[in-house]
């Protein structure tokens, strides 16, 4: 915009200045020929009153030596012959042509004639004795062109200060317009990146006002339905307390024993998760933070050894093989260890939950380099519906698993941990027959989006991801070699 103000003021300025400075270098122009044929004429007028009198060459010589042209040899006087057999008597230099003198004598009119460097004015003056004497004025052409050079230049500088001084005021109004909706623009990028402290100055036209005010409303707004959002979360939580309670108190006297023992565990786990989200809820978190998982890291072979050691237990009772495989070195992904647990716990509760008693399942983590890939397998029947499975709260009575009352937000937690890397989610069928969940998570943003591109590929060739994943899933159907037995 402040480019094409400025190119549109340019324009303008260039054609109003053309228009008047052009006309107007003319008109002086012709203004320096009048006023050059002006002082010849006033010239030529004071030989006049000298003709009247005498015809006396010696006279007339001595009057033209005395006026200006004449002593520069400008100025001379063609008298006609007395009668018949007389000689025509000229003083100075002829310029003109005879034809040209005969014309003004006989017509008794003044005329220019164009000569060799300039031009001669012919001013006819009646003589004593009747007849008509021609006096002629040669105007070099440097006078009839004198200051017509100065002042073009006066017309060329006052026409470039105008242009400049115009694409000037141009520019600052152009700043004045641009840099209000420039900050709104950063502003509105602030806020989508998720610093809701960003407001925009009121500043600016009056149209660029208003929108700076609406702007800085609707981050209000935001703001407030966030603080609502947290609030109503800390209250759902804080309801919880009461049925956590109950359950402590009756795990508590279930005895001894490793079912006892994990079942307390369990409700402490479950109380402490509430209690994080009651505090984190209720807490003011800062407004620049960036995503989620900025700035934090684990380990991921180390936490998916540590909630399979917890999972297994309960896989145990239930009569279920697992397989785990791929944990046997650190892999650094730049996730927050508890949010990578609750994904992880997500998804093996969506196969305990949807899946029957004895059902196997899988865990696999494949390092590629450039992202870390983590697969959820199980021999169950498998989802029907995946893209309704991912919608959030809109999974219906298919459930994630399968099951009937799922919500979809087990699935969804997952997909934020893993988009929050720049990764991605998926949902396919697994080597055992059932569901396959795909965690992408990128090492940092370009890389994963490279990998996931290549991903895509894979997916639209009818690979099911990298040559590694497939023998481990291979290696899942066959027994041990697949991985530890938990």
């Amino acid at each position: 915009m402040r480019w094409a103000l400025v190119k549109v003021c340019l324009a303008v300025t260039a054609m109003v200045v053309i228009a008047f400075a052009v006309p107007l270098g003319l008109v002086i122009e012709e203004m320096a020929r009048d006023r050059a044929f002006s002082d010849a004429e006033r010239q030529a007028a004071t030989i006049g009153p000298t003709l009247t009198i005498t015809t006396d060459r010696e006279e007339l010589t001595r009057a033209v030596l005395s006026t200006e042209p004449g002593g520069r040899g400008r100025l001379a006087v063609h008298v006609p012959a007395p009668g018949q057999g007389g000689s025509r008597l000229e003083i100075g230099t002829r310029r003109a042509t005879r034809a040209d003198l005969e014309t003004v004598r006989r017509s008794g009119r003044a005329a220019v004639a164009e000569v060799r460097g300039g031009s001669a004015l012919l001013q006819p003056t009646a003589l004593g004795s009747g007849g008509i004497a021609v006096v002629e004025v040669f105007v070099p052409e440097d006078e009839v062109s004198n200051g017509v050079g100065t002042a073009w230049l006066v017309l060329a500088g006052v026409g470039v200060a105008l242009v400049v001084g115009s694409v000037a005021v141009a520019d600052r109004l152009g700043v004045r317009m641009v840099e209000p909706a420039q900050r709104l623009a950063g502003a509105a990028l602030d806020l989508g990146e998720g610093r809701l402290g960003t407001r925009v100055p009121e500043e600016g036209p009056t149209e660029l006002r208003s929108a700076a005010v609406a702007f800085n409303s609707m981050a209000d707004q935001v703001v407030q339905l966030l603080a609502n959002e947290r609030e109503l979360a800390a209250d759902l939580s804080h309801r919880l307390r009461t049925p956590l309670t109950v359950l402590r108190l009756n795990a508590a006297s279930l005895g001894e024993g490793p079912a006892a023992e994990q079942t307390r565990a369990a409700v402490e786990q479950l109380e402490h998760e509430v209690d994080t989200i009651i505090r984190t809820a209720r807490e003011q978190r800062p407004q620049t933070q960036g995503p989620a998982g900025a700035g934090a890291g684990c380990d991921a072979s180390e936490v998916i050894r540590e909630r399979m050691g917890f999972w297994s237990a309960l896989a145990e009772d239930e009569g279920r093989t697992v397989r785990l495989a791929g944990v046997d070195r650190a892999v650094r992904i730049p996730v927050a260890r508890p949010e990578l647990a609750a994904a992880l716990d997500a998804l093996l509760g969506n196969v305990f939950r949807h899946t029957p008693e004895g059902t196997a399942f899988a865990v696999d983590v494949h390092h590629s380099g450039d992202a870390v890939i983590v697969l959820v397998s199980d021999a169950g029947p498998g989802i029907p519906d995946p893209a309704s499975a991912l919608a959030r709260g809109a999974s219906g009575r298919a459930g994630v698993k399968g099951g009937v009352g799922s919500t979809g937000l087990g699935l969804d937690i997952v997909r934020r941990v893993a988009e929050s890397t720049g990764g991605d989610l998926r949902i396919g069928r697994s080597v055992l027959g059932g569901t396959e969940v795909r965690i992408w998570i990128g090492l940092d943003g370009g890389a994963a989006d490279r990998a996931r591109r290549g991903h895509r590929v894979g997916r639209r060739n009818g690979k099911r991801g990298p040559r590694g994943v497939r023998s481990r899933n291979a290696a899942f159907r066959g027994g041990p070699a697949g991985g530890p037995h938990l």
